[in-house]
């Protein structure tokens, strides 16, 4: 039999819960797979709560501190750049000087703009520097045929369809009360947090907080209860998003979970003040997704592109949008089952 692939992935964490969640999935969904994986990562701190296991070997991933000087490790059949982080130059040296030379992957940042189509899978051939004779390939995630899609672990769906929200909810203590909608909250600190209680407080409402700069403002109102939540493993976090009735969440692991889930969900997109990019990116799902109108606008305002409205449009057209859509992305090839055929890995 074939031996199992090493793939080395490197992450220089920038927000812990986007940066590291994506690339822990990833690592997880390798090894799931029947592949060696290595996380080599700056601040794993967030691995505490995000995978509560031994802290040097979680879900069979070998967790390395980020190195910086030259270490006695031999890369992998496959190198993963996460995100453009730049991987140390000495161990670039020992890749180049590795027979077969690895195969040099640079993950990048999840987009629904039409760049991502045109420049999925790029090559960027190495003339210079300890990498000479090496070839980085760009490999996109996205939410078309083009593009390299989104992670999605076997049987996710098929779990989803059988999962009893209510009764792990109440295991957990957080059970909405008769009537009570259901509504998680994970942001980044937002100016409109006030406008949007006011308007959750129209029906009866739980909240269900997920740590951050939000969580200690949330106040509870006539009509608005809320319950301050831990941080959850990643496992629990993706059943509190099937368990809500909407979701409110933020960055890129959180966005792609709130996909799967098919519930109805409004995003916090990662600000970019300099030059106002996310702005576009924004935009630009919204129109890949044809989200509905009366969405777009909670959207824009959610992310200070306008006025949040007084009133949150209906549930149940959402929820059906939201199951179209995930129809949609499933009918796609995964991230890591195209990955691997870009590489020719079969096995």
């Amino acid at each position: 039999m074939r031996e199992p692939l090493l793939w080395d992935i490197f992450c220089r964490v920038i927000d812990n819960h986007g940066d590291l969640g994506v690339c822990w999935r990833l690592a997880r969904d390798i090894v799931a797979r029947g592949h060696r994986a290595r996380l080599w990562v700056d601040d794993a701190s967030a691995l505490a709560w995000m995978a509560p296991e031994r802290p040097d070997r979680r879900h069979g991933v070998e967790i390395r501190a980020w190195p910086e000087d030259d270490v006695d490790a031999p890369p992998g059949e496959v190198v993963i750049e996460a995100f453009g982080c730049e991987l140390p130059t000495f161990f670039v040296a020992r890749m180049a000087g590795r027979q077969p030379a690895p195969r040099w992957i640079n993950l990048e940042y999840l987009s629904a703009e039409d760049y991502v189509e045109r420049s999925h899978g790029l090559a960027s051939p190495q003339f210079h520097g300890p990498g000479a004779g090496l070839t980085k390939h760009f490999f996109y995630p996205g939410f078309t045929p083009r593009t390299g899609g989104l992670l999605r672990e076997a049987g996710l769906l098929e779990r989803i369809e059988t999962f009893d929200g209510l009764a792990w909810l109440a295991a957990r203590g957080w059970a909405p009360e008769a009537g009570e909608r259901i509504v998680s909250l994970f942001a980044y600190a937002n100016e409109q947090l006030p406008a949007l209680l006011a308007s959750l407080a129209e029906q009866p409402t739980l909240v269900l907080a997920c740590p951050g700069p939000l969580q200690p403002l949330i106040a509870a109102r006539p009509g608005l209860r809320s319950i301050a939540l831990p941080y959850l493993p990643q496992d629990d976090y993706d059943r509190l998003l099937w368990a809500c009735d909407l979701n409110f969440v933020r960055g890129e692991d959180s966005f792609v979970r709130a996909q799967w889930a098919g519930k109805p969900f409004v995003w916090h997109i990662y600000p970019q003040p300099e030059d106002d990019a996310h702005h576009a990116k924004l935009e630009a799902f919204m129109a890949r997704a044809a989200l509905p109108p009366a969405w777009q606008a909670v959207w824009r305002g959610w992310n200070g592109l306008g006025a949040l409205p007084a009133s949150l449009p209906g549930l149940p057209q959402a929820t059906e949008h939201a199951m179209r859509w995930r129809a949609q992305l499933a009918a796609q090839p995964d991230l890591l089952t195209q990955l691997r055929g870009f590489l020719g890995v079969s096995s």
